[in-house]
């Protein structure tokens, strides 16, 4: 079992940027997919992208396409989400996620084991 702590999130204006963090122990971090969700109020957890365990990257469709960059480090255990130009619908309670093999990478039933998530609140 992989334990993961997230961090960074916070409030930010309209446009601006913030960086998430989601440090893993245990297990073989280097061999696992790392994937972001995100989930606001009254709505289904949501896919935002994720890094397969060779580092290359997978991203949601246009809603965060060319905004959010997703980043690993494997000697550290960590990867990281970049969020750039954020919008007021970018709020949301953003989640990390490991999954060992994935059929359905978009799902979030498909992945084992969760960070706690952190907030991301844009004002405009």
């Amino acid at each position: 079992q992989v334990q993961l702590v997230q961090s960074g999130g916070g409030l930010v204006q309209t446009g601006g940027s913030l960086t998430l963090s989601c440090a893993a122990s245990g297990g073989s971090f280097s061999t696992y997919i790392v994937g972001w969700f995100r989930q606001a109020p009254g709505k289904e957890r949501e896919f935002v992208g994720l890094s397969w365990s060779d580092g290359t990257t997978a991203y949601a469709d246009d809603s965060v396409k060319g905004r959010f960059t997703i980043s690993r480090d494997n000697a550290k255990n960590t990867v990281n989400l970049q969020m750039t130009s954020l919008k007021p619908a970018d709020t949301a309670l953003y989640l990390c996620a490991t999954a060992r093999r994935l059929s359905r990478f978009y799902e979030a039933d498909e992945y084992d084991d969760w960070g706690q998530g952190t907030q991301v609140t844009v004002s405009s």
